[in-house]
């Protein structure tokens, strides 16, 4: 009972703040819950007065709240189909940005994580150069069988772990509350979504896990001539650091810099698109924070990527789904793309086929009446999300990070030829994996697993009909005599009951003490 007073009183908070700053301003009145009515327009009153025209300070809002909700807001950017597209828009411009805390303390963390004086582990160390709501980044050097090299080093935050799990706490308690009242907010999964930021934190608060990431992400490329990723130096790597290699590149946000260095800027935005698509497709891994911040162009001409705390992953049916379904608007067969929808289990059977790909065919029909460097196939999948859930298509967390993903790379690789044509660009990734998977060869592959799975399912049949024997004789045992508690169970429950007794009391005496108190300040 407390618990949920602190998580309102958080809340509250974080709610003011969003008000204070115009968030709510734009909100359509008719379209909230009755219930919710009323807040709006408090919120309206007590919005700035910069901000009661309209324009919305989202990202201002999310500042202020401090670390755990620019993560959040960063989350959500990627979630267009919970916040909306304008929305996500606005927290694309989200930085992650604070400032560094002091070299000693870093040094510290440092000596603590790998018990040695920082002398004994890097030759020079220096200051951050880079801060974030999670880490700070040092450029350092070692020396490695006499060999001196430069590496950056990645430090965690002193006491965000602590932060952050508070947050989560209270954003937990909002989804919980969302989804047992709105019907919506159950088709969003929006208690899935606090799962997988909780994930993706999680994931970021131990590099050794991010270390990991990055070292299969490497395995993948690794015969790949025009994408590389940093190696990992694990000797120097724990929960808290994490130590790779530093790379001497241009950033792709500095398209002076490329330009200056002889860089084919349309080449380089036909690597970006044909990378992101072969990791997703060939590999069931891509990075899934692909800004121009995050990646580089070294001396060879090569596209790195770095910072691989946001990694997304695809299951066989999800790599199928996503390449049957861009080479259905290829070649226009939309019935096709309704049916992968359905094969899929994405879409409940109890709508139509030829409904949906009707549904489908207007997305699909207006593309094919415009020059191709005029259709996003970011775009079209954003509509394609905004048909599918007319036919209660439940979000597919991996399939919309993919998609906001794509947004972000697409807009990346046309910042360097407005005129790329993504289809073109695109079609030999996407072609040869069909051609891979789902051609004869791919029949076969498909076959050979089934076959594995079928020989593990009747190699594990006797220890199935052992444990079924078991729980039958199990529930006659408890239709004759009855379900029977522990005596720890008993106690257990005796003392929940007891505690939850006490807290409710306390409750009233708070809400008591509070009343009195407002009487008496009138």
């Amino acid at each position: 009972m407390l618990g949920s007073i602190f998580h309102l009183l958080r809340l509250a908070r974080a709610g003011y703040v969003l008000a204070r700053e115009g968030v709510f301003a734009n909100v359509d009145p008719t379209l909230a819950p009755p219930a919710a009515r009323p807040l709006l327009a408090m919120a309206r009153l007590v919005a700035r007065r910069e901000a009661r025209d309209g324009s919305s300070r989202l990202v201002a809002a999310f500042a202020r709240l401090g670390p755990s909700y620019v993560k959040l807001g960063q989350f959500l950017a990627t979630r267009p189909d919970v916040v909306g597209a304008t929305a996500s828009r606005d927290l694309e411009k989200l930085q992650d940005r604070m400032p560094p805390f002091p070299r000693a303390e870093a040094v510290r963390i440092i000596e603590a994580a790998f018990d040695q004086k920082l002398d004994e582990v890097f030759v020079e160390f220096g200051e951050p150069v880079a801060a974030a709501s999670i880490a700070q980044v040092h450029r350092a050097r070692v020396r490695d069988d006499g060999q001196i090299r430069d590496v950056a080093v990645k430090i965690m935050r002193p006491g965000v772990e602590r932060r952050f799990a508070r947050d989560l706490s209270d954003m937990y308690f909002a989804a919980r509350f969302a989804e047992r009242h709105f019907a919506e907010a159950r088709r969003l999964r929006v208690i899935e979504v606090v799962d997988t930021l909780a994930r993706t934190v999680r994931m970021e608060m131990d590099f050794r896990l991010e270390a990991a990431a990055a070292s299969e992400f490497a395995e993948n490329c690794a015969e790949d001539s025009e994408f590389r990723v940093p190696v990992i130096d694990w000797n120097r790597t724990g929960r808290e650091v994490l130590t790779l290699e530093w790379i001497d590149g241009i950033p792709l946000s500095d398209t002076a810099g490329l330009e200056k260095a002889g860089v084919d800027l349309p080449r380089l935005g036909r690597i970006v698109i044909q990378s992101f698509l072969r990791h997703a497709m060939r590999d069931g891994l891509f990075h899934a924070d692909m800004h121009q911040g995050n990646l580089f162009v070294d001396p060879q001409g090569r596209l790195v990527a770095v910072d691989f705390g946001i990694m997304g992953r695809l299951g066989l049916k999800e790599r199928r789904f996503l390449a049957e379904i861009l080479y259905g608007f290829i070649t226009r067969d939309y019935r096709r793309v309704a049916e992968v929808h359905f094969e899929a289990g994405y879409v409940p059977d109890t709508h139509r086929v030829e409904d949906f790909a009707q549904a489908i065919r207007a997305i699909g029909e207006p593309i094919h009446s415009r020059t191709a460097d005029q259709i996003s196939m970011a775009k079209l999948l954003t509509l394609l999300f905004e048909i599918t859930a007319l036919f209660d298509m439940r979000t597919r967390t991996e399939l919309v990070l993919l998609q906001k993903t794509m947004v972000v790379v697409e807009g990346v690789a046309r910042g360097f030829d407005p005129r790329l044509d993504i289809w073109a660009t695109s079609d030999p990734v996407v072609r040869s994996w069909i051609e891979e998977h789902l051609g004869p060869l791919g029949k076969l592959a498909d076959a050979g697993r089934g076959f594995g799975l079928l020989g593990r399912a009747v190699g594990g049949l006797p220890d199935f009909l052992g444990r079924v024997d078991s729980i039958a004789r199990k529930l006659e045992h408890a239709a004759t005599h009855g379900f029977e508690l522990a005596p720890a169970s008993v106690e257990n429950i005796g003392r929940a009951e007891a505690r939850r007794a006490r807290w409710g009391n306390a409750a009233l005496w708070i809400i008591a003490a509070a009343l009195v108190g407002l009487l008496v300040w009138r």
